[in-house]
């Protein structure tokens, strides 16, 4: 059977190969391949990098290896006129034929390119191998030495500027002897110190007033260089000193046209404005209020004019600001399906951008849910209903007392406050849960770090009705193991502190958070004697409070090998431990594996922990949690066509419990056992990249089952079956 199939995949392979010169003309070639080499390799030219100077490139292959879209162009007939002709040609990619005229250009591109890095005599040539109606080009980049600075000054003809900026100091130059002369290094001293002036003073100062002189040393590798900084002219020709700006005055005034008033408050005009009177002109406090005023959500756009006062080095600063509209009201409604259960949701939605007029975000959700459930029996309902009221209210800096007002200019923060309010009705049981919440969130404009403090967060939960039948079945028989199950339906009171971080540069994304509960309640418990329950536990308005410690850290790694391929690598670990007034973990905080965004060859909720067998589906989504996750992925990330893309994956995990339950024999973590019991699953992916939103499908398949110790079921990847072993996962974003 698998021999039948790889013959099929070799001939649909051979036909592709042999329709791709279909369109050809004779004496023209189709460009196959295209190739950078460096001879000698040198140190500091990547072929690779060098890549983006060809012109012409061959092409798009899929997974690096098969051009399908030039295969689908070519399956395609000659006569235009046919509407199945018209597709195949608008979804595929027409041949990229061989042009001479574009690798010479490259060639002299990359010759360029490498004077631009130093290597002064660089020289390259060009090898093209061709066979019936396909050709290879083979760029061969001769760098030789580069040349090096040998020595350095400084001419800074305005005296005010070389007082300020201190060039005689050979410590404060950019340029230093034994550099490299390159492109790169000189227009990048003359950037720094354009930079630098424009953020003195000099409003009208370019980079154009810095040329460089530079001066070969005799048979040698090295080049004496002389940078000048020359002052500027008048119409006459006569030189000028450059002029230093201040500041004169601050104005703020609305950007609508139909609307005169400026909405904000004049505390958060100013607490957001660097440009003030009196300093001088400064081009990073201009981007630094353009982007304080960005990350306002009352704020449309800002427009920040200059306007020079005549005989003067005075300027007057406008900034106008156009606000947006403060309230909208959005309806959301939704399709329902939860393991064969249909239903309805919809949400109403009302937001104020500008509550205190200064920027300050009200959201207020209100949201019903309906489903009918299916297959119960023994219950008087067999409908689901919904309904939960929640409102945040966010300030877009630290409240907080005690804060020295340097605080908020040096980083992005927002206050945030949240209350919600949620009512379930099931068959089996009602539910109320009400929660508020206070944290911080705040970032420095120039990293990539993210910090958040969740000071408070409150959550109590109350069951106020259990059905008869459901306590007969699953809580009140004792010969049955269900300490997690009645853990799990009983009231809580959860007092939580956490703290999280996170850090993405594009190429490296850390993600890390920790929590922890109850321990002050438990030293008031102490302190003050607080009742105990049944089950020796505290109360807290005879309640027990939950007391736990969690902590989360993922990791990825991105390696991109051009604009259409990246491999992604993947950790994720995560460990919560229950003690002090709880022996069990609240089920929110417990850890599930399987899913979309875990071990794709399981679906979600239905792995582990460890070698754990489920025996009950009705209630297994409860048993099959755990206090610690591990999560292990590698995914190849293919851009196709359009807005597909694909991705082939290997997903290993696995939960565990860190106590031993009676509930999930074979479920709890021993360094000694805890590799074999690793879930491996693997699979193909298709993505649809809509820019906004990413819809993903991915089908996993199972490779390595840890709920069986032997034969087919413990390696499915070598006794694969459909039915047991295949799952399909929908999802909005990409898993990690």
């Amino acid at each position: 059977m698998r021999l039948r199939y790889a013959i099929y995949l070799f001939l649909v392979l051979l036909l592709c190969a042999c329709s791709e010169t279909k369109y050809v003309p004779e004496g023209a070639y189709l460009l196959n391949k295209v190739q950078v080499k460096s001879e000698p390799k040198t140190k500091g030219v990547e072929p690779s990098a060098m890549k983006a100077y060809v012109r012409q490139h061959g092409n798009a292959r899929w997974f690096s290896a098969v051009r399908i879209p030039l295969a689908t162009y070519s399956l395609s007939g000659r006569d235009t006129t046919k509407w199945l002709n018209r597709v195949l040609r608008s979804i595929g990619e027409a041949p990229v034929l061989y042009d001479s005229l574009s690798t010479r250009r490259s060639m002299e591109d990359l010759q360029m390119q490498l004077v631009n890095m130093g290597y002064l005599r660089a020289s390259v040539d060009a090898m093209t191998k061709s066979r019936k109606k396909t050709i290879d080009v083979t760029y061969l980049l001769h760098p030789g030495k580069p040349y090096t600075i040998r020595k350095v000054d400084y001419v800074i003809e305005d005296s005010m500027i070389n007082s300020l900026l201190r060039l005689d100091d050979p410590s404060q130059r950019g340029l230093k002897s034994g550099m490299r002369f390159s492109v790169e290094n000189l227009d990048g001293e003359r950037k720094r110190i354009t930079n630098e002036l424009n953020n003195l003073g000099y409003y009208r100062f370019n980079k154009e007033y810095i040329m460089f002189e530079a001066d070969s040393v005799a048979n040698s590798q090295e080049i004496d260089v002389v940078l000048v900084l020359r002052k500027q002219r008048d119409n006459k020709g006569h030189e000028l000193s450059h002029q230093r700006y201040a500041v004169r005055d601050v104005q703020f005034s609305s950007g609508d046209p139909e609307d005169s008033v400026l909405h904000l408050r004049e505390g958060v005009l100013q607490r957001n404005t660097y440009i003030k009177k009196g300093d001088y002109y400064s081009a990073e406090n201009l981007q630094n209020t353009y982007n304080n005023f960005a990350r306002l959500g009352a704020v449309r756009y800002t427009n920040i004019s200059w306007k020079e006062q005549p005989d003067s080095s005075l300027l007057d600063c406008q900034i106008q600001i156009s606000t947006n509209k403060p309230s909208t009201i959005s309806f959301q409604p939704e399709g329902t399906n939860t393991a064969g259960d249909l239903g309805a949701a919809a949400t109403l939605t009302y937001q104020n951008r500008n509550l205190f007029r200064g920027s300050e975000s009200l959201s207020i959700e209100l949201r019903g849910a309906y489903e009918a459930i299916k297959g119960l029996e023994g219950y008087s309902n067999h409908n689901f209903l919904e309904y939960s009221l929640g409102a945040k209210l966010s300030f877009p800096r630290f409240i907080a007392p005690f804060l020295p007002s340097d605080i908020h200019r040096r980083i992005n923060a927002s206050s945030e406050v949240s209350m919600l309010y949620d009512l379930q009705n099931r068959p089996e049981f009602h539910r109320r849960v009400f929660s508020v919440a206070w944290r911080y969130k705040w970032n420095n404009p120039h990293h990539h770090d993210h910090y958040r403090i969740d000071l408070l967060d409150l959550n109590y939960v109350s069951m106020p009705w259990i059905s008869d039948t459901f306590k007969k079945d699953y809580l009140d028989d004792t010969t049955s193991r269900n300490a997690i199950l009645r853990y799990n339906y009983e009231n809580l009171f959860i007092m939580k502190f956490g703290v999280g971080y996170s850090y993405n540069n594009g190429i490296i994304a850390i993600k890390a958070n920790a929590e922890t509960a109850g321990n002050l309640l438990g030293l008031a418990a102490r302190t003050f004697g607080f009742h105990q329950n049944n089950e020796g536990q505290y109360t807290f308005l005879d309640i027990a409070y939950a007391q736990y410690v969690k902590a989360d850290f993922n990791i990825t790694r991105t390696i991109n090998f051009n604009y259409a391929n990246q491999l992604v690598f993947h950790a994720g670990l995560g460990v919560a431990y229950p003690y002090g007034n709880s022996t069990i973990l609240p089920f929110d905080k417990r850890y599930f594996s399987g899913g979309a965004n875990s071990v794709r060859g399981w679906s979600v909720r239905s792995l582990g922990p460890g070698n754990y067998i489920s025996k009950d589906g009705r209630i297994d989504f409860i048993n099959q949690t755990g206090d610690m996750k591990l999560d292990l992925n590698m995914e190849y990330r293919a851009h196709l066509f359009w807005k597909l893309g694909v991705a082939l994956f290997v997903d290993a995990g696995n939960i565990w419990t860190l106590r031993a339950y009676d509930e999930q024999p074979g479920g709890q973590f021993k360094f000694s056992e805890f590799w074999r019991q690793l879930a491996v699953g693997y699979g193909m992916g298709f993505r649809f990249n809509f820019d906004y939103f990413i819809l993903r499908f991915d089908m996993g398949m199972k490779a390595v089952n840890p709920a069986y110790k032997e034969g087919d079921e413990h390696y499915p990847i070598a006794h694969p079956k459909l039915s047991r072993d295949f799952t399909f996962h929908f999802a909005v974003g990409l898993p990690f």
